[in-house]
This record gives C-alpha cells, structure tokens and sequence, in this order.
C-alpha cells in the first residue's frame, strides 16, 4: 500500500510540474456534445437526470458531462455518468467514484476488474464496484476514456495523461460510470446487476467515439 501511496505522489507531482511549465496552447480536438447522446439505445430509454447544483460542479469542474437513467423493457434502471475535461493542465482533474461514493454513504463492499467484449473492438477492462448503503447495494462499473484508450487504473490513467501531453500536446479525457441496483443480497442477484450493466455497456459504448475524441 506504501508503495501505491509512493507512486501515485510521484505520478501526480510530475504530471503537476510537467503541466505547469507547459506553456503552449493544448490542441482542441473537434467533437460533439455529450448531450448528444441518444436518449434511445437499443432498449434502453433514457432521461436527464436534474441538473446538478453549481457548488458540485465547480467541484467536478468538468467541460461537458451527462447524467442520465435509462430504463430496459423490464423498467430495469442503469445510470450513466459521463464527465469530459477538455484539458488537465489548470488543476481541474478526473475524480475517483472511490473518492466522491463515500461522501453520499455509500461504502465499497467488494473492488475488482471485469472484462467486456465489446462492438469493433477488443474487450475494455473496467473496474467493478459494489457498493453499501445500509441494506441497499449497487453495482458500478467505471473507467477513465481518452483518445480512444480506456484505462481501469486511475495510476496509469496519470501516466498517460503525461505522455499524451508530450506527445500530442493533449490532456483532455472522460470519467464514464454506470451504477445498477442489485435487487437482493446473494450472489444470484449481484450476477443479475452485473449482467445487465454490461448489456447496457455494450449498447452505447460504440457511440462515445462521436463524444471522446480519438
């Protein structure tokens, strides 16, 4: 854990002090808005969730996001975060779902990584979270996005966004995370939320590159 805690410091300080000293202006990839996205995808349909309040935004400092639910032909619910900085050089940065879930108490139960195949591609490895409050669960998939490449590691997350800045002067990325109600407390229902979020994956994971610039 030491040694997570060392690396990270390392990553972070040098990405800071390679950022900072970066005086040239960050290229600006052409893209659409996130609100893009269609409300309709697949079977799932989606709704806006209400906006956020000004002081959890200026907190998130994203560029662009979307918040949404979507609901499959059962009115099964799968909820879709999607924040985009369009550059990391000032201080505003992607936050953990391990840092922010806390705060709303909800408290990690279970952490690992999954694999999703997905359309025109290899499979993406995502991290896999279940999360506590109380008697209700919820699972959540998350990952971080940018130029095409979808990262588990919040470290090697770090450390891409340093070598995309020297080497295509670049520091933009997304934070995606989608979070599923587990219905119970077996094994039997957490399967069930993981199966349905990686449906739900699947369906509008082909549609990001229109969002997240390659």
């Amino acid at each position: 854990m030491k040694i997570r805690i060392l690396l990270l410091l390392v990553v972070m300080l040098g990405s800071a002090a390679f950022i900072s000293v970066k005086s040239r202006p960050e290229a600006t990839p052409v893209r659409a808005s996130l609100t893009g996205l269609p409300l309709v995808l697949g079977e799932w349909t989606g709704q806006d969730a209400p906006p956020m309040d000004s002081r959890v935004m200026a907190v998130l400092g994203v560029d662009d996001h979307i918040e949404r639910t979507y609901f499959d032909a059962q009115r099964y619910p799968a909820s879709l975060y999607v924040g985009y900085y369009q550059s990391q050089r000032s201080g505003d940065t992607m936050h953990s779902p391990l840092n922010c879930l806390p705060g709303a108490g909800w408290n990690p139960a279970r952490r690992g990584q999954i694999s999703i195949p997905v359309e025109g591609g290899d499979p993406i490895e995502v991290n896999r979270i279940v999360i506590a409050k109380g008697l209700d669960r919820q699972l959540v998939l998350y990952w971080y996005q940018s130029h095409g490449r979808v990262v588990a590691s919040e470290y090697w997350g770090k450390i891409y966004t340093v070598l995309d800045a020297l080497r295509t002067n670049r520091t933009d990325a997304a934070l995606v995370r989608v979070i599923c109600p587990v219905g119970g407390a077996d094994g039997a229902a957490e399967a069930e939320a993981e199966r349905r979020a990686v449906r739900f994956v699947q369906e509008f994971f082909p549609l990001l590159d229109d969002y997240l610039p390659l």
